[in-house]
């Protein structure tokens, strides 16, 4: 970047590499810990800090922690394993060792010799030790004092150097300062006032105060620490507050295109309905009414259904799909997995092919002659409901009038690839949007991820669903299950065995459940069927295919089968090694059974020891059914980033913030944003948060 255009760049959206004496190698390695900005270094904050305001006397110190001490050096002794130094004061003693004695060392290391040291405690049978500390003859020089910021780092950024880094950044921006919010916001979010602005806050944290009393100094340290202090608090309501805005104007900027005008009756609907065996639950009526009007209306459609297992929402869907298709317009349905986008083809071919309406599908399996009459099906309008994976946004999806996109499974999906979908509306407009989701997200999670999005919740289950047991056993008694499953089957039942997964595509995880297959085929005298995220497609529909039919028994699995698959003949589920999944991932595999009016059962294996976290864990899932009351505790046990997947909480890049202990400061956040983005006269400083916060959101700023 050249100095001429920096000079239009605020200094804390400059590259890392305008601070002087960052060249490319240095920048290189910042940026494996997240820092390319001069930002980002400001917002790499401290795990922790060392002490080196006030000396120790050797009888106080204690086992881990890093302290000044000063003594002189009363015995020295070289040998083969380096060099020991007994350093003396008036309360104890204590021993220096170095691995390496070079010739420097040993000159400074007499006895007689004055010397100030600093590093960390080991108490063991060896007595009292710091191990390669540093150290200086007293009086000569001194450390670096004070409360000594320590960083996270990595190989080859050493902790004097992302200091001396900090205090650059710092010394850039102040100049400018950071545009940040008000006192009156700060009120308004319940976060104390520190006098201090945004840049205030954050010199605050990499430079405490360390004149404070050992009292007052305890409590910043642990304030620091536990995010509690108000300068902490300061920068995560900035925070939360930027990712507010953010989704404000995401909203905004898809407000700026029309979507088309859709008719509330629906003689499909109606058709529909009358065709189905059962009726509609309130919640499930509720619902399509919140979509129904939204689509109405000009304004597109951003909604979000969220719903337990099995609480109806693919028929929402689908119901609120006739309204575009009897409006004249083509409804696209993307999920997550081709078992998924096959199960939802599926449905919506046994429910819309008897109606006259025509469904497409559109899938990585198809054949290039298959594919190409497909996409002139599309373009021409002579399939009304395309149905598919990903492979629906690719550049040469053309729609002849898309009016609705269903967004199945919505958190496995990244914004731009909703985005993506959205911008093959016809020209100058863009679809309704309404998204799905069978993993029950508590509400903080639901405001930092789908904050653009309205968000109705069908909390009632079909009145037919059947209870489903849940048990907890030791996988030292799997024989008995293996009994079970066999006495299962043979009585005419089916049964899911799920191997454990990280990843679909895991290699491991293949050859885990391959090794369970050929074990339970050699013990069995019953039909097995395998599927892993390894196979291939084709052969994954087809032993789905089997199952569902009734010609196999016994389904083991990797969780490829965690949503959308129904088999109503299914009552068993096997989880093996269950404490390795996340509480939502075993709710929402626990929903394949208890499909149908057969008494149903889940028997969570688990391995000893297990931690008491575990232990917890298990049992929720063992005492609750309710998949919000298990998603808000899997939340508080292990993070967003187990409940939803790394890859999208990824998206949400927060430094400082986090949902679950901020859920307060979320909502006060999610306010200000609104107030902000409505006051015309704030409408700079608002733009101007979220471009320091998340320049990559610019796009939806500046729309």
């Amino acid at each position: 970047m050249t100095k001429t255009a920096s000079r239009f760049i605020h200094p804390a959206n400059l590259p890392i590499t305008a601070l002087s004496g960052v060249g490319g190698a240095l920048a290189g390695r910042l940026a494996d810990i997240g820092i390319h900005r001069v930002f980002d270094l400001l917002m790499h904050l401290p795990r922790d800090y060392e002490d080196r305001s006030r000396r120790v006397d050797i009888r106080d110190v204690s086992h881990g922690a890093s302290v000044l001490v000063s003594g002189v050096v009363t015995h020295v002794e070289n040998n083969r394993t380096g060099l020991s130094v007994a350093l003396e004061d008036d309360t104890g003693t204590l021993v220096l060792r170095f691995f390496k004695a070079y010739a420097g060392l040993k000159n400074t290391m007499q006895i007689g010799a004055n010397i100030t040291a600093f590093g960390e405690i080991k108490i063991s049978r060896y007595g009292v030790q710091m191990a390669h500390p540093e150290f200086h003859i007293t009086g000569t020089k001194q450390f670096e004092s004070g409360l000594l910021p320590i960083y996270p780092a990595t190989k080859g950024l050493h902790q004097n150097k992302l200091r001396q880094l900090v205090r650059l950044a710092i010394a850039a921006i102040k100049p400018k300062g950071l545009y940040c919010l008000s006192p009156a916001d700060l009120q308004a979010a319940g976060v104390a006032d520190t006098g201090a602005d945004l840049l205030g806050a954050l010199i605050q944290i990499h430079l405490p105060d360390s004149q404070a009393d050992i009292f007052t100094q305890t409590a910043l340290l642990q304030g620091l620490k536990e995010r509690t202090h108000p300068a902490c608090q300061r920068i995560i309501i900035e925070e939360l507050v930027a990712h507010q805005l953010s989704f404000l104007y995401r909203r905004k900027n898809v407000y700026q295109y029309k979507a088309p005008r859709c008719q509330t009756d629906s003689e499909l609907a109606d058709k529909l309905i009358a065709g189905l065996p059962f009726g509609l639950t309130n919640a499930q009526k509720r619902v399509i009414d919140e979509a129904v009007a939204d689509m109405a209306t000009s304004r597109p459609m951003l909604r979000l259904i969220q719903g337990d297992v099995g609480a109806g929402k693919t028929l929402v869907a689908a119901l609120t799909a006739c309204r575009a298709i009897d409006s004249g317009w083509q409804v696209a349905i993307m999920a997550p997995t081709e078992i998924l986008a096959e199960q939802h083809g599926a449905n919506f071919e046994k429910w819309f092919a008897p109606l006259g309406v025509g469904i497409g599908r559109l899938l990585g399996k198809q054949g290039s002659k298959e594919r190409r009459e497909m996409l002139a099906a599309i373009a021409n309008n002579d399939v009304q409901i395309v149905v598919g994976t990903h492979a629906l946004f690719q550049d040469e999806v053309a729609f002849a009038k898309l009016g609705l996109v269903i967004i199945d499974e919505q958190h496995r999906f990244g914004v731009e690839q909703r985005l993506a979908l959205t911008n093959k509306g016809v020209a100058n407009s863009t679809p309704h949007q309404l998204a799905m989701t069978a993993t029950p997200i508590p509400r903080t999670l639901a405001m930092s991820m789908y904050g653009d999005m309205d968000v109705s919740v069908i909390d009632e289950l079909p009145p037919n669903r059947t209870p489903i047991t849940t048990v907890t056993i030791n996988r030292d008694r799997r024989d008995e299950v293996i009994e079970r499953i066999s006495a299962n089957c043979k009585a005419g039942k089916q049964a899911y065995w799920v191997c454990p997964l990280v990843e679909e595509s895991s290699v491991l995880d293949a050859q885990s459940a391959e090794l369970l297959y050929e074990d339970l085929c050699e013990r069995l005298d019953i039909r097995i069927g395998l599927v892993h995220g390894k196979m291939k497609a084709a052969q994954k529909q087809e032993t789905m295919a089997q199952f569902k039919a009734g010609e196999i028994d016994l389904l083991v699995a990797t969780t490829v089968i965690e949503v959308g698959v129904d088999v109503p003949n299914a009552s068993l589920m096997v989880i093996e090694n269950a404490e390795r999944l996340g509480l939502s991932q075993l709710h929402q595999l626990r929903g394949r059974v208890g499909r149908g009016s057969a008494k149903s059962f889940c028997v969570l294996l688990y391995q000893t020891p297990l931690s008491p976290t575990g232990i917890e864990r298990l049992n929720v899932l063992r005492d609750s059914t309710d998949g919000f009351v298990i998603a808000q505790k899997d939340l508080e046990l292990r993070g967003a980033g187990e409940l939803l997947g790394k890859r999208q909480t990824g998206d949400m890049g927060y430094y400082l913030a986090d949902i679950v202990r901020d859920e307060t400061l979320l909502v006060a956040a999610e306010r200000i944003a609104h107030q902000l983005i409505e006051d015309s006269a704030r409408q700079d400083l608002a733009h101007q948060i979220v471009s320091t916060w998340l320049p990559d959101a610019k796009e939806y700023v500046n729309a």
